[in-house]
C-alpha cells in the first residue's frame, strides 16, 4: 500500500452513499442503535415504537428505509415484525468510517 491512500470504486460509493443515505435521519440512526444494541440482537417494532414518541406506522417507515438500504434483516412473527442488524453492513461501514484518513481524494 502506499502513502497516496486507496479511493473507492464509483459502485462502492454508490453502495455506501445509499447506507449513509438512509442513517442520516437521526430516527433512524438512533432505530439502528437500539437493534445492535438490544439484549437478543433484534428488536420487534412494538419495543421500538414504544423508546420513540412515535406513531408505529412513522416508525415502520423509517425501518423499512434501513431494511432497502440493506442495514437491518427483518422477519415477521404472528402479527409483529422483529429486525436484526446486518452485521455485513455494518462492518462496512465501520470499516469505511474508521479508515477514512486513509481514502484518497483523486
Amino acid at each position: 500500500m502506499t502513502d497516496e491512500g486507496v479511493a473507492i470504486s464509483a459502485e462502492c460509493a454508490d453502495y455506501l452513499a445509499g447506507l449513509f443515505k438512509a442513517m442520516a435521519d437521526p430516527v433512524r440512526l438512533r432505530l439502528l442503535s437500539i437493534v445492535l444494541s438490544h439484549k437478543d440482537g433484534e428488536a420487534c417494532v412494538c419495543e421500538l415504537t414504544n423508546a420513540f414518541g412515535l406513531s408505529q406506522p412513522t416508525v415502520s417507515y423509517h425501518l423499512k428505509v434501513l431494511h432497502q438500504a440493506g442495514l437491518v434483516a427483518r422477519e415477521r412473527r404472528g402479527t409483529w415484525v422483529y429486525y436484526r442488524a446486518v452485521p455485513e453492513a455494518i462492518a462496512e461501514v465501520a470499516a469505511l468510517v474508521g479508515g477514512m484518513d486513509r481514502v484518497g481524494t483523486g
